[in-house]
């Protein structure tokens, strides 16, 4: 069974930073790129990062560009997400998935919350 546990969000001010994590389990990791989405209330979910496993290549959605910064931890089945310089913007539920398609399940996501 994919399990995909998201924590690490909090209640920042603008400026702030934070790092999220995501466990993975009931897959074989390596294979997958995985990466991070994000929902904003009353907005779809969006892609904000991805990174490969097999070379590391990465990709960040413009808005995210220069403040994020994703690695993974394939000895851990586990993603990050460095996220600095937050804005009131980047205020969403966060999760993790494959990309671009996802695994057919998510996680419970974790609330990020940037106060202006």
């Amino acid at each position: 069974e994919v399990q995909l546990v998201e924590s690490g969000g909090d209640l920042v001010q603008a400026g702030g930073s934070l790092r999220l994590s995501c466990a993975a389990s009931g897959f074989t990791f390596d294979n997958y790129v995985i990466g991070w989405f994000r929902q904003a209330p009353g907005k779809e979910r969006e892609g904000v990062s991805c990174i490969r496993s097999t070379d590391g290549r990465i990709y960040y959605a413009d808005s995210v560009k220069g403040r994020f910064t994703i690695s993974r931890d394939n000895a851990k089945n586990t993603v990050y997400l460095q996220m600095n310089s937050l804005k009131p913007e980047d205020t969403a539920v966060y999760y993790c998935n494959s990309w671009p398609r996802d695994l057919g399940s998510w996680g419970q996501g974790t609330q990020v919350t940037v106060s202006s």
